[in-house]
């Protein structure tokens, strides 16, 4: 529903986005969620629309659901949950408590005999807007860390295991460190050795399939990111695991359960992902990149090369790097292109290295000569604003002064 029809349906002539008082903007900074994650595809619009109304029984929605995310997985089983952060809580909930169901409603505190300890390299103990080390601590797990921040290698794992040990957690992120850690089959090949089951965070990855069979027991997706489905986690791999997880709804879980319209989305967007043109996707989003590309070439200070995802994602993206002879710093083109008409939001969290990116891959129809056009336009005005070549500092006062 584009915004003249999404006007009609309310007999207004102001979009959702103006009578609510929000600005608009033009996201080429990624499936974030503090942006509202991705573009919803009109499938599972349609399917939440058709569900709203109706009653169904929750557990016999969800095994539908579970059908579909086994097929589109190669899991045994699967789950729809609030998002990627509860599935993960859940997930290792499960793999410490099984279908003991009193152990379940004591949790976060541990009956006696459970496993608690849950292993993780060191350079995976990263924050994707919350911390990994409190997604295990919510469900009572102890975080042990394997490794050192460059290196971790396979003795640093085995040791760690013992018989408190409940799961080792692979978390799949551009914010993990990217060398020195175990690869995800080599990670799974020690913990199965000693009987240990491996939960994937892979909230952001294009591949439904890869770390199930790379060794996961369990893996963690976004049902909305890459999928356009609504704000969810999806849960999938070995059945009783699965079935674990999915127990912690009466527990923990009750915390982060998910309504009929998520669950009826995620079905039909992933759904629509089997009939995707994900080809014509790539060109689209090629052709993106190559007009940005050509639009910054010769500008002073600004060098603008295409790189690939640093997750094995098919996508690529633009780094921009910046220096001083363009009159700004990173942060400080970041910025003015965040203020600028239309606002632009960037991907910004390696600001302080010189250089940020942009990402093709939520673009609506006619944006990218928008970004292109506002791009030129910044970098060529004068004068420059007076934060131009700011330096990046992070602060707490924006999010100390929410609501206000």
């Amino acid at each position: 529903m584009d915004n003249r029809n999404a006007s009609a349906a309310t007999g207004s002539n102001e979009t959702i986005r103006e009578r609510l008082g929000l600005r608009p903007i033009i996201n080429v900074s990624g499936t974030m969620t503090a942006l509202g994650a991705s573009i919803i595809v009109p499938e599972a619009i349609a399917a939440m629309a058709e569900i709203a109304p109706q009653f169904v029984e929750m557990d016999d929605l969800h095994r539908a659901a579970s059908k579909v995310v086994a097929r589109l997985t190669g899991g045994e089983a699967g789950f729809i949950t609030a998002s990627c952060a509860s599935g993960i809580s859940l997930a290792l909930a499960g793999a410490m408590t099984g279908t003991n169901l009193l152990a379940i409603e004591r949790l976060p505190d541990l009956a006696t005999g459970l496993k608690d300890e849950v292993i993780v390299q060191i350079g995976h103990m990263v924050s994707f807007g919350g911390n990994i080390d409190q997604a295990i601590r919510l469900c009572g797990g102890k975080v042990v860390e394997a490794g050192t921040v460059s290196v971790v290698n396979d003795y640093h794992v085995a040791d760690a295991i013992n018989e408190r040990t409940a799961a080792g957690l692979y978390v799949v992120s551009h914010h993990t460190v990217q060398y020195g850690m175990l690869s995800l089959p080599e990670f799974a090949e020690i913990c199965h050795a000693a009987g240990v089951p491996v939960i994937v965070d892979a909230a952001s990855e294009y591949d439904l399939q890869r770390f199930l069979r790379d060794g996961a027991d369990i893996v963690i997706y976004s049902g909305h990111k890459f999928l356009g489905g609504p704000t969810t986690g999806i849960v999938a791999g070995r059945k009783d695991l699965v079935r674990a997880a999915f127990l912690q709804n009466r527990g923990i879980g009750r915390g982060m359960k998910v309504g009929k319209e998520s669950i009826a989305g995620v079905i039909a967007a992933l759904e629509a992902w089997e009939k995707r043109d994900h080809a014509g996707i790539r060109r689209r989003e090629s052709e993106a990149l190559h007009l940005w590309q050509d639009t910054l070439t010769g500008l002073p200070g600004i060098r603008a090369e295409i790189v690939p995802d640093p997750t094995d994602n098919p996508l690529d993206r633009i780094e921009i790097t910046v220096s001083p002879e363009s009159g700004y710093s990173a942060a400080g083109l970041a910025k003015a292109l965040s203020l600028a008409e239309p606002p632009i939001i960037v991907r910004n969290h390696e600001v302080e290295r010189g250089h940020f990116f942009l990402d093709p891959c939520n673009l609506h129809e006619g944006e990218a000569e928008i970004v292109a056009n506002v791009l030129k336009r910044v970098l060529t005005a004068n004068p420059k604003p007076d934060y131009a070549l700011m330096t990046p500092r992070k602060t707490s006062r924006a999010a100390l002064s929410w609501p206000d």
